[in-house]
């Protein structure tokens, strides 16, 4: 591992906070340091109080925040005074802690601070910063592993025994440092834990912490570990079905009680790992550190059994939850966050598309720290009991919000067509506020950046097309786990034409898009919309012009028409297996492509109105957006019309000849 620090780049982050917040940056920068929040820094500082008197203060990161896009407002400052003294204190409880670090808050309001602020306080340098550094967890959990550190480390670092996070870390790591601490320390290994280094620059403690992970690299380099080698490559082109996927999703949802998205991930390492012979022994053991379980479960899922491995959860949460001290614990769902399957390969679970994405980077470097242990000795990482304290823990918790009630879509997933413009744009970002995983479809290349995210996957897709429309719907189910909604908004309005000038060729073209194309979403999407967890929904947004139609606009007004029967039927026949199915009909909805400026004031000539009245004429007077249309239909597949299918809702500010 080499440095990255640039004295150009850290210039742009000027003052002692400012190079904690670049250094930071570098650490967060490299998933082989940090991952999803995990990591903390600080830097001690000096300032004049209110009444001119000079005191000490620990900036220290916000629990939960991103060091790889940490800021000056993702650290918060305590008097360091009072942490030092709770380091001396016999006994702190958790409740007792988090009491006190508020109470040491120059601002109490701010954020919760890391759990780690007593151990930076303890330390007497400037700066320190904790990484979870995969090459020194390698020798942590192996049955050497305290041998091993040591041999790597020597006086570089003091090594300190696992103990949880929080005060009694804090308390040792202080004792310690007193007891060890000399001119050539440069920081702490903290088995099964991580790696702290510190010093009186920002540069220095950052560069301290690259010569500790390196000397960790060179240990291993020089035991003839090397990276990981895949045993078994993932056959070309082999992709497995969605619908597999689909129902695993649903047995796991139903085992957590709640819809998930599963994450297919083709990395051939995943692959690889789930099909070698000893997975189990391999797999079984535990994470690389405890919290980790908060995001992966201690264990994965092998093969499919989801009710089986919900059961043996269960038997675990009963075992160490009699054990532990304090109040009653709640147990959390007991549905898996990884999946191994010969198969599938690497499949991992969350509540919305980013912890599931989350669960894959953290798993996929847990199997390279596995297959590198496993070949320095064997992976043997902290005891099923261990791991359930920090599973447990308030504190860990907190950084997942778990508290918090989730979106109304958390683990639900869209499927919109038309999506890189207008109503289906609309309804791709108002899914997407909801908390739903979006996929989107357009003929648009434009389509693949329409939104950012882990929660977005665009498709250039031609829906006209039923290959490229079961192709996209396969890389929806690969990437989320199956489909629970479907809007269907793609369409087209050809010219003004009256019919006499009409040819079959428009015709065709005008029904291909807006009534074929759904026959095929809606034909090929339902058997994801049957293993929907809270049961499938369709909107399918035709058109005023269905009940009010307009000269010169056949091929649309009839092509409206005839999606709108389709739905119906739909509705009909899908009832019984709960899916929903409903129509939107949209009228003068002039933020779309379709209406420049130029085209509305012409038209608005045309009645003799402004463009301002030719947009609001309607009975409501009233302006109608996509952003309208796209509200009703998230309305539509939520909780209000749970009980309501096959209905027909206008949107259009009242219509005088559809009233």
């Amino acid at each position: 591992m080499k440095s990255r620090w640039d004295d150009a780049e850290a210039a742009d982050f000027p003052g002692s906070l400012g190079e904690r917040v670049y250094s930071s940056r570098l650490l967060g920068g490299d998933p082989s340091l940090v991952m999803h929040g995990g990591g903390n820094t600080s830097v001690k500082l000096r300032r004049t109080d209110l009444w001119q008197a000079e005191e000490d203060l620990l900036y220290v990161k916000v629990s939960g925040y991103d060091l790889a896009t940490i800021d000056a407002t993702g650290f918060t400052a305590l008097r360091l005074a009072h942490l030092r003294a709770l380091a001396r204190l016999d006994r702190l409880s958790d409740a007792a802690m988090a009491r006190e670090l508020r109470v040491a808050a120059v601002d109490p309001d701010r954020p919760a601070p890391s759990v780690e602020a007593i151990l930076h306080a303890v330390l007497p340098h400037r700066y320190v910063d904790h990484t979870h550094a995969g090459a020194a967890l390698v020798l942590a959990n192996t049955p050497s592993g305290e041998e091993h550190v040591h041999r790597a480390y020597g006086d570089l670092a003091i090594v300190v025994p696992y103990v949880r996070s929080g005060f009694e870390l804090a308390r040792l790591c202080a004792r310690l440092a007193n007891e060890r601490l000399t001119e050539a320390t440069i920081g702490l290994v903290l088995l099964n834990h991580g790696l702290v280094s510190f010093g009186e620059t920002a540069r220095e403690c950052y560069e301290r912490m690259i010569a500790l992970v390196a000397r960790a690299e060179d240990y291993l380099a020089e035991h003839g570990v090397d990276e990981p080698a895949l045993a078994v490559s993932d056959p070309a082109g082999h992709r497995p079905p969605g619908r597999e996927l689909a129902q695993l999703r649903g047995r796991i949802s139903a085992a957590a009680g709640f819809p998930v998205i599963v994450r297919r991930d083709n990395d051939p390492l995943g692959v690889s790992f789930a099909r070698r012979p000893d997975l189990e022994t391999l797999s079984q053991a535990g994470p690389a550190t405890p919290d980790h379980a908060i995001r992966t479960k201690r264990v994965p899922l092998l093969g499919r059994d989801v009710e089986g491995y919900a059961a043996a959860y269960r038997d675990y949460f009963q075992a160490y939850a009699r054990r532990h001290p304090g109040p009653p614990l709640t147990m959390l769902d007991p549905a898996p966050r990884v999946v191994l399957d010969t198969a599938l390969g690497l499949c991992t679970v969350g509540r919305a598309a980013a912890d599931a994405e989350a669960a894959a980077d953290i798993y996929k470097h847990t199997i390279e720290l596995i297959l590198r242990a496993t070949e320095l000795e064997r992976w043997q990482p902290l005891p099923p009991e261990e791991i359930f304290a920090v599973e447990y823990w308030a504190a860990e918790q907190a950084k997942l919000k778990l508290d918090r009630q989730p979106p109304e879509f958390a683990g639900e997933v869209l499927v919109v067509t038309g999506a890189a413009s207008g109503i289906g744009r609309a309804c791709g970002a108002e899914f997407l506020a909801r908390g739903a995983a979006v996929c989107g479809l357009d003929v648009n290349p434009g389509i693949t950046g329409a939104f950012t995210g882990p929660d977005f996957l665009g498709v250039e897709c031609d829906v006209t097309s039923a290959d490229a429309v079961a192709a996209a719907l396969e890389s929806c189910a690969l990437r989320f786990g199956g489909v629970d909604m479907l809007v269907l908004s793609a369409g087209i309005f050809p010219s003004s034409r009256r019919i006499g000038e009409l040819g079959l060729d428009e015709w065709r073209r005008t029904f291909a898009v807006n009534t074929d194309a759904c026959l095929l979403l809606m034909r090929l999407a339902a058997p994801f919309l049957e293993l929907a967890p809270r049961g499938g929904r369709v909107v399918v947004v035709a058109s005023k012009n269905v009940p009010a139609p307009g000269p010169g606009a056949a091929a649309y007004s009839a092509s409206k028409a005839a999606v709108t029967q389709l739905a119906r039927v739909a509705a009909l026949e899908w009832g019984g297996a709960g899916i929903r199915v409903n129509t939107l009909h949209p009228n003068a909805v002039f933020d779309t492509g379709i209406w420049t400026d130029e085209v509305i004031a012409a038209r608005a000539a045309q009645y003799g109105l402004t463009p301002a009245e030719y947009r609001t004429r309607n009975v409501l007077g009233v302006e109608v957006t996509s952003g309208d249309v796209a509200a009703l239909a998230a309305a539509m597949c939520g909780a209000t019309f749970a009980k309501t299918t096959g209905a027909q809702v206008p949107v259009d500010g009242g219509n005088d000849r559809v009233i």
